[in-house]
């Protein structure tokens, strides 16, 4: 198959060598699109056949997908922590830092989870990944029953090695097919399906998410109350299950792999979007990391990810060492949900007319305030600006997160470069809570910590000035 190189792209070519290994790439590339247009490809039924759009199917789908992933998230596991502190006869420590190792573990494979989903595409990945975490859930609910097995063929004195080793596995399994495969591919899907129109596309799944996942922990507390919590984790594996099937007959991956384009009618020539949502060069994975932009936006969201988490992890120390209650310190992301819904709605709609250096720098602003507000947190004041700081960094985040990979690299390669990124981000939110943690045990707060995230947000603030689109 002739392979053709656009102009722009030989004149940044600096030896044969290069110029050889882009079209060993584009070649494989241009053979896994191949094989994704299969007869299996329009099984069930051929999306370019139904009389709308099918654009808005993979939007919806994709929704449910990122939903879907709750069980694999820090705020639906945690529901289950105190449980498995009971079950396991482990301390609060030993869980913690089983799920730190489990996290991080899962944190090195989801590049090549992305990989997985530019070979294969959306289709098949979400529904795999719904399967394996519908299966990870089910090995959790048996997880002592699993210990006390394996435990059996060592000394007693070694039980509790056993159930933390399942248990880190368990929480390697379910965060990677959770929070990692699964919200990756859901994602990624609805974005090769969306270019002019993304940003609204976005703020669909954003406003939905919000919702969606504040809904989870009294969701999942009541299955546990219904049945106990491994009866909880059993149901869930179900309801995964029967999402693995409708990912499998409704999920496709590029339009263009069925005789379609992105946006479909909703496409306008000429409409007033800013040129960065145009379609661009499509970069590897290699080229995009020898980028400054990539690195710019994937700290920023890196660190987003890292304060959100140790904030969570900690908020009732945070207040309580600020002489507040408990109530109060649960008490402020209603609040904060509903400012950063407002957030992500107005900046995903923004986002397809405006650079997004400045969302990501409104996105810094929010960490610097959040950081800053917890360092002196003492006064309804300071509740304030918290509420304010966390609710601008949350609904930036998943734009940031998403928008910035399909409009500065392209799509050839989008599992592959959101997947490094990703893998980042993920491994921040396990560093950030233990290292909040010493913080604390050394210098008797949090300040420490969370004026050091203020620092860093200013350097990125400062760099993110020159992080345009690369060319």
């Amino acid at each position: 198959m002739p392979v053709s190189i656009p102009t722009d792209m030989v004149a940044e070519v600096k030896s044969n060598v290069e110029l050889s290994s882009f079209k060993v790439t584009d070649v494989n590339m241009n053979s896994a699109r191949q094989d994704r247009n299969s007869p299996l490809a329009k099984f069930p039924f051929d999306p370019a056949k139904v009389p709308f759009f099918y654009g808005t199917v993979v939007l919806i789908l994709g929704t449910l997908g990122v939903l879907a992933s709750a069980p694999g998230q820090t705020i639906g596991v945690s529901v289950f922590t105190d449980f498995l502190i009971d079950a396991h006869q482990l301390s609060r420590s030993w869980i913690s830092f089983a799920y730190l190792v489990g996290t991080i573990s899962s944190a090195l494979l989801i590049t090549r989870a992305g990989r997985w989903y530019d070979r294969y595409g959306g289709r098949w990945i979400s529904a795999a990944a719904a399967l394996m975490l519908s299966l990870a859930l089910t090995g959790m609910s048996l997880s002592v029953e699993i210990a006390d097995s394996t435990a059996a063929f060592f000394p007693p004195r070694y039980h509790s090695y056993a159930s933390f080793a399942v248990l880190t596995l368990g929480f390697f399994a379910i965060r990677f097919f959770g929070q990692g495969m699964l919200t990756l591919s859901s994602r990624n899907m609805v974005l090769e399906w969306f270019e002019q129109r993304r940003g609204m596309a976005l703020a669909f799944i954003g406003i939905s998410v919000a919702f969606g996942f504040s809904l989870t922990p009294p969701f999942f507390e009541w299955l546990i109350q219904k049945g106990g919590w491994q009866w909880a984790w059993q149901s869930i594996a179900v309801l995964l299950a029967a999402f693995s099937l409708l990912a499998f007959c409704f999920g496709r991956a590029r339009p263009e792999d069925h005789g379609l384009h992105p946006d479909g009618p909703f496409a306008k020539e000429g409409l007033n979007v800013h040129p960065e949502t145009r379609s661009g060069r499509h970069f590897t994975l290699s080229q995009a990391r020898r980028t400054y932009s990539f690195w710019v936006f994937t700290f920023c969201t890196v660190l987003s990810g890292l304060l959100l988490t140790s904030l969570s992890f900690h908020v009732v120390s945070f207040f309580t060492d600020a002489g507040m209650s408990r109530r109060e310190a649960v008490a402020i992301f209603i609040p904060a949900a509903c400012v950063s819904v407002v957030v992500e709605f107005s900046a995903s709609w923004l986002s397809d007319f405006v650079k997004l250096k400045y969302l990501a720098m409104v996105q810094l602003m929010g960490i610097v305030v959040l950081s800053l507000s917890l360092s002196f947190l003492g006064s309804q004041t300071s509740v304030a600006f918290v509420v304010l700081g966390m609710g601008l960094m949350q609904g930036m985040f998943g734009i940031i997160a998403s928008v910035t990979w399909p409009r500065f690299f392209g799509r050839k390669h989008l599992g592959a470069i959101s997947g490094f990124s990703t893998s980042l981000v993920v491994a921040g939110t396990a560093v950030g809570p233990y290292g909040f943690s010493v913080a604390h045990d050394q210098f008797g707060s949090y300040r420490a910590a969370t004026t050091l995230c203020a620092f860093f947000a200013i350097i990125l603030l400062v760099a993110s000035l020159r992080a345009d689109r690369p060319q």
